[in-house]
């Protein structure tokens, strides 16, 4: 019997530490390839690390679709990332979209970077988020 408690209880502690880790981002999900430079609207020197103004990233495919976003940004602080491409094919890909993209957006302003964790449920729109953001922040330092 005691045996059995002790068993029981130390699985139950392995459990909940495996959940309370965080997963590591691969260095290769966090950037994408640059193309083209299509930048909004800018302010600034051309050399400026505290950029102003709006960029858009690289349209990313994904196995569900295709995300794509654009970063505004103040003195070089992100104010706001806008969503304009998520995954939209079917009603899983639209529900998935609407509860990942708000938590990425509110990671990305609280990190100020394309380093964010991933949404669980979302691993393949999280990746194309955070590469069109990274891209997007990219085409702000050039």
């Amino acid at each position: 019997m005691r045996r059995a408690i002790l068993v029981t209880s130390g699985t139950g502690a392995l459990i909940v530490a495996l959940l309370a880790l965080k997963p590591h981002q691969s260095p290769a999900l966090q950037g994408g390839t640059p193309l083209a430079h299509t930048p909004v609207s800018t302010t600034g020197t051309s050399g400026s690390s505290a950029r102003t103004g709006t960029f858009t990233g690289d349209a990313v495919q994904t196995r569900y679709g295709t995300v794509q976003v654009a970063v505004t940004l103040a003195h070089g602080r992100i104010t706001a990332v806008k969503v304009l491409q998520a995954p939209d094919e079917n009603g899983r890909d639209q529900q998935i979209a609407s509860y990942a993209l708000p938590r990425l957006t509110q990671e990305a302003l609280g990190a100020q970077s394309a380093h964010i964790d991933a949404v669980s449920g979302a691993s393949y729109t999280s990746q194309g988020y955070s590469q069109s953001l990274q891209s997007a922040l990219d085409r702000a330092r050039s």
